[in-house]
């Protein structure tokens, strides 16, 4: 709803140079009208505010629309600086950034010298950039810059995350969402339901890419009505295609919005007054079995939930169908679990080397035993030494970021195929996002179809990894033994005539039958 948002108290704690936690509905237009109502406070002393997103979209959207409302074009007074994406100017005072942006930014500039505050929007997400980052804000001001203004804001917040820090709640008023509970209903036949019963557009969430090519095909070929076209939205999709999914319809037009996790939380989708929640998303699990960061679908908490039905009423009353069954609702998670109690923190580690530091002011500390086989990764990769002090080879990998071993594996084959391990080090970072490549079962062929299809943001990655062209000079057979050192556990041996392997890193794995590989001797 838009209302007008009282700012009198944090304007007050930020002028008293006070930490703030601030909480306000889904729809009260935190992300756009807070930075911009604070450009002329005179603590900010004329210095930048930084914003950081938790999504690439959701940091160009906002700039963009605070650009718009000043009546300037992106890039003049508000901008943004995401992965591979850059639009700032010299005269830029509000700088929209995804999270891992700032933690380089710290080590590169550890009193960032030009920035007044740092918003850290939607902290309840929780993910490890984010709180690496905060980490690093929080020790910069308590070390370097005591005058660096620190804001953390979501509309669920829980918890406050910062000691000594002001919790203020706005008052808010919403327009009303219905809940409608539809156990066992698919999303397909709830998004016709929602279709025939409701007006509007309609915001579908699913948990993956898979998920939202199977239902867009289904209703498709359901027969929707003329005036009802079908939009995805997801990380990977082509910036056009995003621009297009949260743009306002045409008049007469309703859209189906088939969107992962990415439009949770920071973004207005024109038009949308119905929301259908699965109640799944796609998360990174770290497996330290086998060493590798998979993404697993799970049921999502209730905080994540009430922002998704909030979807719903940004822009008046609206419905909310949950495929669930409400009873569920009193066993499910309150809040999501912090990222870095279930994640890979070798690249955590190799930062805090690199910073000079492992002890940071954590809002929820590393587990221990996660913590320890970092840095023992980081040791056997050359990258610290005995005392967890940074090596020179560990200050190249730094450099690049993706995993350590995969920045190792790219400084390796420097001399004998830049670009061959920038385009393998860019494809192993992408990992899930890369869904048509993952039916690919060898090697061979995943290099085969990204030289061919050439997807944009990896190829691009790559150029910029590479100084160049990306196209290997050597073979995909040459390139398979760089993996290998990178990845040096996953050397596997087979056992029997069954598909079955053993793993140098001491686990079993086994083929699918029709894998062309079943007869190889060794993987």
């Amino acid at each position: 709803m838009n209302v007008g948002l009282d700012l009198t108290e944090l304007r007050e704690a930020l002028a008293a140079n006070e930490p703030v936690a601030l909480s306000a509905a889904p729809g009260t237009g935190k992300t756009t009208r807070v930075p911009p109502a604070l450009l002329g406070e005179p603590w900010l002393a004329g210095k930048k505010i930084v914003v950081l997103e938790p999504r690439r979209l959701a940091a160009r959207r906002a700039a963009t629309f605070i650009a718009e409302s000043l009546g300037e074009r992106p890039g003049e007074t508000v901008g943004w600086q995401v992965r591979l994406e850059r639009c700032v100017g010299p005269d830029t005072r509000i700088e929209f950034l995804t999270e891992g942006l700032l933690a380089r930014r710290i080590l590169a500039d550890p009193e960032l010298a030009d920035t007044g505050l740092i918003v850290f929007d939607e902290f309840h997400e929780r993910a490890l950039a984010l709180d690496v980052s905060f980490a690093l804000a929080r020790e910069v001001r308590e070390a370097l810059r005591p005058d660096l203004r620190l804001l953390v804001m979501s509309a669920t917040l829980g918890e406050t995350p910062l000691p000594g820090a002001r919790r203020i709640d706005l008052p808010s008023v919403a327009w009303p969402v219905e809940t409608r509970h539809l156990p066992g209903v698919d999303p397909v036949a709830a998004t016709l339901r929602a279709l025939r019963e409701e007006s509007g557009s309609v915001l579908v969430f699913l948990p993956g890419e898979g998920e939202i090519r199977d239902a867009a095909e289904a209703l498709r070929a359901a027969g929707l009505p003329p005036d009802v076209r079908v939009a995805p939205l997801y990380a990977a999709l082509d910036r056009r295609e995003q621009d297009f999914a949260v743009a306002p319809p045409a008049p007469g037009v309703r859209k189906v919005v088939l969107a992962t996790s990415i439009a949770e939380s920071s973004l207005t989708i024109e038009g949308v007054r119905v929301v259908v929640d699965s109640g799944l998303a796609r998360v990174p699990r770290f497996l330290p079995r086998n060493g590798l960061t998979r993404l697993v679908t799970v049921r999502i908490p209730m905080d994540r939930a009430d922002q998704r039905r909030g979807r719903a009423g940004r822009l008046g009353p609206g419905v909310c169908y949950r495929l669930w069954d409400a009873r569920e609702e009193r066993t499910l998670p309150k809040a999501s679990q912090p990222e870095i109690l279930d994640a890979d923190l070798t690249q955590t580690a190799l930062l805090c080397a690199e910073w000079g530091s492992a002890d940071l002011p954590w809002t929820t500390p590393p587990p221990p035993s996660a913590w320890a086989r970092a840095w023992e990764n980081l040791r056997d990769l050359g990258a610290v030494d005995a005392d967890r002090r940074i090596t020179e080879l560990g200050r190249a990998m730094a450099r690049f970021p993706v995993h350590p071993a995969l920045a190792g594996m790219m400084l390796r084959m420097r001399r004998v195929d830049r670009a061959g391990g920038a385009l393998l080090a860019a494809i192993c970072a992408e990992g899930d996002k890369l869904p048509r490549l993952r039916a690919l079962q060898d090697f061979r062929r995943v290099i085969e179809t990204v030289l061919r299809e050439r997807p944009r943001d990896l190829w691009r990655l790559a150029e910029r990894w590479a100084g160049g062209d990306p196209t290997p000079r050597l073979s995909p057979d040459d390139l398979a033994p760089y993996l290998l050192w990178a990845f040096p556990g996953h050397l596997a041996r087979r056992r029997g005539g069954t598909g079955r392997y053993l793993l140098a890193a001491g686990f079993g794995a086994a083929l699918p039958p029709d894998s062309p590989l079943l007869n190889a001797e060794w993987l």
